[in-house]
């Protein structure tokens, strides 16, 4: 009887953790939504290496059909495929292609941080993200106008072992105006250590700090 109890009980965690699973599926910039902009991961499961060529935009990500043109200062977003029911933060970056976006794999020292959702409270500890859908911010006003992939991740800390679940997707825009901003950039994977204090930390170990891996958000 116990051994059954604890089988359903593993069946259930096993649900439980799939359902929780999830893609940033759906580009919102200014007033459009678009899939077809997304290189769309394969499936909902993570990979757990920040370090990995998965960093950039997932694991062998479908290309992507449609570029989504945006000015600076408009709004700029993902929207999953489920409500964010894992703890962790959440990041926006942009990297700039050296021309056609769609022929890009996002390497090189192009990358910088445009939004970031981190830690609310610690008692217990809740990040700004959790239970949402959607993550918006803005293109920043002074953002050079060119070819672009926007690229959202969450870092999920729950397992509470050092190990974390990464979600990560690249949508490609293109924007517009006149920006003549130049922010310091990053190299995607290389922008944060396997070993950093944000990727390892432990939610359920008596936390009383965080801070957000990767560089400083740019504001434009």
């Amino acid at each position: 009887m116990i051994k059954a109890a604890a089988f359903i009980f593993a069946l259930l965690f096993v649900a439980q953790s799939v359902y929780s699973h999830y893609i940033f599926k759906v580009l919102l910039a200014g007033s459009k939504t678009s899939t077809a902009a997304v290189r769309q991961p394969q499936s909902v499961e993570p990979f757990h290496d920040i370090t990995s060529s998965a960093a950039t935009c997932n694991v062998n990500p479908s290309p992507a059909s449609e570029v989504v043109t945006v000015a600076p200062g408009e709004k700029l977003g993902f929207k999953l495929s489920n409500n964010m029911y894992h703890q962790g933060p959440v990041s926006i970056y942009l990297g700039k292609a050296p021309g056609d976006v769609s022929k890009w794999d996002g390497s090189g020292k192009a990358w910088f941080k445009i939004a970031e959702w981190g830690i609310k409270s610690y008692h217990p500890v809740d990040f700004t993200s959790h239970n949402l859908n959607e993550f918006m911010t803005t293109v920043p006003e002074n953002t050079p106008p060119g070819q672009y992939l926007a690229r959202i991740e969450q870092i999920a800390l729950h397992l509470g072992t050092g190990v974390p679940e990464i979600f990560v997707s690249c949508a490609q825009i293109k924007v517009t105006g006149k920006g003549t901003g130049n922010p310091a950039k990053v190299s995607i994977p290389g922008y944060i250590a396997a070993n950093d204090p944000g990727v390892v930390a432990n939610i359920y170990n008596g936390m009383t700090s965080y801070k957000v891996p990767g560089p400083a958000v740019w504001r434009g």
